[in-house]
């Protein structure tokens, strides 16, 4: 299939009480693998590249990677510019026919971050694009997007209705208690804010820094409405472990091979994720 936008894998992950695992690939390989296997789940799927991948690998060459895997698959694929991290890089995502941008203008003060937002959003609509956006900080590093812990904001829930009204967004990151990276202990989700968050704001709620939170957690937060989840670090992980462990053998020099060993890992990452998430038939 072509790539498609995110609304109405998110509306409808929203009407069904599900969510729609969203996948942060570095390479071509994790673009395989990732829509290989959603396709196999018949799982609709979003495929993310952050600010430092773009830098590493060029938007266009991303979003031509994935549209070549898309058009392989018989599920809803979109391609995501995660944490874009100014008004011309989400410009730049719209320009390279990215199906979805996240504009993130969660460390500047509150009236900022409107303005930011809503700048973005209105010109996304002459592309027919849809925009998430983050109210809260998510504390931990990801990429070249880092919070510190004493700089994590939770998110308010009547600030976060007022901030979905102003700036028109599709969708909006909440920070409720997850971090991006690995966590040092079991992260403690505010579920009760979460609750409020989702009754009071319309559109669909995404959880960022899911990496490492337990399933149980992942599963309660889409019981209360979240309609998106980011994976990103244990996709990385798991892609080293397989490379890691092929290389051990001092015979293999050959990439294909200790990258297929690393598409393994992934594969089972990412199964495990939908299967958390419940969007596999969902296609």
């Amino acid at each position: 299939m072509p790539l498609v936008t995110t609304r109405e894998m998110l509306l409808n992950a929203k009407r069904g009480g599900y969510a729609v695992t969203a996948f942060n690939i570095e390479n071509m390989e994790m673009a395989q693998i990732v829509i290989c296997t959603a396709a196999e789940l018949k799982s609709p799927v979003i495929i993310q590249t952050t600010p430092g991948t773009v830098k590493y690998a060029g938007m266009d060459m991303l979003r031509a990677m994935v549209a070549v895997e898309a058009a392989k698959a018989d599920i809803p694929v979109a391609i995501h510019l995660d944490h874009g991290d100014s008004y011309d890089r989400c410009m730049e995502a719209l320009r390279e026919k990215y199906t979805s941008v996240m504009i993130d203008g969660s460390k500047l003060p509150y009236e900022e971050n409107v303005a930011l937002t809503k700048s973005v959003v209105e010109e996304a609509k002459n592309f027919g694009i849809d925009v998430e956006g983050e109210l809260g900080t998510v504390s931990g590093k990801e990429d070249t997007h880092e919070v510190k812990a004493n700089e994590q904001i939770y998110t308010d829930p009547e600030q976060a209705k007022d901030f979905a009204e102003r700036t028109g967004v599709r969708s909006l990151a909440v920070a409720i208690g997850t971090a991006h990276g690995f966590y040092k202990g079991e992260p403690k989700l505010d579920f009760d804010r979460l609750k409020k968050i989702v009754e009071l704001v319309d559109v669909p709620v995404v959880l960022h820094g899911a990496s490492g939170v337990p399933d149980e957690a992942v599963r309660r937060s889409i019981e209360l409405g979240i309609c998106k989840v980011n994976f990103a670090t244990e996709l990385r992980a798991a892609l080293t472990k397989g490379v890691r462990e092929a290389l051990k053998d001092e015979g293999v020099y050959d990439p294909k091979v200790f990258m297929n060993a690393g598409k393994k890992y992934v594969a089972e990452t990412v199964k495990h994720k939908i299967a958390v998430c419940g969007c596999g038939n969902k296609a």
